[in-house]
């Protein structure tokens, strides 16, 4: 099968699964549990309740996914693991439907399991990625999966946006029925725009065929010993740590921004069409920053990504206008794909293809174990000092740590690997 197709095919999960991380994650979620599932209750219990959440789904995915990457790389069972993980989100999504007013320790149950599916998805696509790519070529095709991710959920958000403002002319009752019917709709995105990876991409042979004792006991024998592999490989070792700072900035901010903004007083409205801002912004951008890291490297690439990302916390932690929401939003949409699509490639670059799902393992691990902290840390500051501004600071240090660490990695240089 020609290495375009695969890539292509490849590229269009995240197409399908970024309907999730906009419409659920970044979108109606937070606004929904804060105002129909936490109704009567106050902004700093929902955020608390809503980091919460999100902190407990990051950690069961810690524990999890190394163990499932070594298991996947040992049957060669990336695409069904991928395909299992992605059915639970999509089942779990769909379910939100059927959540009633104030009924929000199940409306968070469930989203925890939609967001077990899609971490989980991710560490099995973002193995595939040696598969698809020569390295010579490993930025831009990297890049090319956040783009299409950056579209497609903006494309869905958009008609989901549109349904919940004018629900009427959709013969919906209201706009809470017009959310709920999106959960729906990302569900079953989310299940159809899988099927090209599924058909497309080819993964090479592995040494057991299927589930038994001795592939666990060689799932666990393997991440022991990539363990002790990563802790003497220095490059790599680094770059992680540097990694698990910086991407807790990133992934805080896209998860909390929604409900900041609301315990500012925003209203939603404007925050969904900000949150479409960076959706829109993110697709080109990407692509950029993809075309920026194969020709000057994606280190530099990722610098200048931190150095936007130190602007928009300050910024956001005095910002008093919807306005100013909107150009941190655009400021984000240009960071956000860039810094995300080049440290995917940077250490895809870095490690052994046939053990990429293993090794994408820790490094999704590191990426939800650093979540884990980051909607704690906003939540219990902002309770604390009675001050959700005070608490978005706390992010700088990150930022600023994990882009020191990254200057002391080495860079390999491009290899090609044959596409399979």
């Amino acid at each position: 099968m020609s290495g375009t197709r695969q890539k292509w095919g490849w590229a269009m999960y995240d197409w399908a699964n970024s309907a999730f991380a906009t419409t659920v994650m970044a979108g109606f979620f937070p606004v929904f549990f804060k105002e129909y599932w936490n109704s009567g209750v106050d902004a700093a219990t929902s955020t608390f309740r809503l980091g919460m959440a999100n902190s407990l789904a990051s950690l069961l995915i810690v524990l999890l996914a190394p163990l499932l990457g070594a298991i996947a790389d040992c049957m060669s069972r990336r695409k069904a693991m991928l395909f299992s993980f992605a059915f639970l989100g999509v089942l779990m999504t769909a379910g939100l439907y059927l959540i009633g007013e104030g009924d929000w320790f199940l409306a968070a149950f469930l989203y925890v399991l939609a967001l077990i599916g899609f971490s989980g998805s991710n560490v099995f696509y973002d193995s595939l990625l040696p598969f698809v790519s020569r390295k010579d070529k490993i930025d831009q095709t990297s890049a090319l999966g956040f783009s299409m991710g950056y579209l497609g959920g903006g494309i869905l958000l958009s008609i989901n946006v549109l349904m919940a403002l004018h629900p009427e002319k959709f013969g919906l009752a209201d706009g809470a029925a017009a959310i709920r019917i999106s959960f729906l709709m990302v569900a079953a995105w989310w299940l159809i725009f899988s099927l090209p990876l599924m058909l497309l991409v080819e993964e090479p042979d592995g040494s057991a065929s299927g589930w038994s004792v001795n592939v666990l006991q060689a799932g666990f024998k393997r991440v022991w010993t990539t363990l002790q592999e990563v802790r003497q490989l220095r490059n790599i070792w680094l770059f992680l740590v540097a990694y698990w700072l910086y991407i807790d900035g990133v992934d805080t901010i896209v998860r909390m921004a929604v409900d900041y903004g609301l315990s500012l007083g925003f209203d939603q409205n404007s925050l969904i069409t900000a949150l479409l801002i960076t959706q829109f912004t993110g697709f080109p951008a990407a692509i950029a920053f993809g075309w920026f890291g194969g020709r000057y490297g994606p280190k530099t690439g990722i610098f200048i990504g931190l150095a936007v990302y130190i602007v928009v916390t300050v910024w956001a932690s005095v910002m008093d206008s919807v306005s100013e929401f909107y150009y941190l939003a655009f400021l984000i949409g240009l960071a956000q794909g860039g810094i995300q699509a080049l440290s995917r490639s940077l250490y895809a670059r870095m490690i052994p293809p046939d053990r990429s799902a293993e090794f994408f393992g820790f490094y999704n691990m590191l990426g939800k174990f650093a979540a884990i902290l980051g909607p704690v840390m906003i939540g219990w500051v902002g309770v604390i000092s009675g001050n959700p501004r005070t608490g978005i600071l706390s992010l700088l240090v990150l930022f600023v740590v994990g882009g020191f660490i990254l200057t002391k990695v080495n860079v390999p240089d491009s290899k090609e690997i044959p596409v399979r």
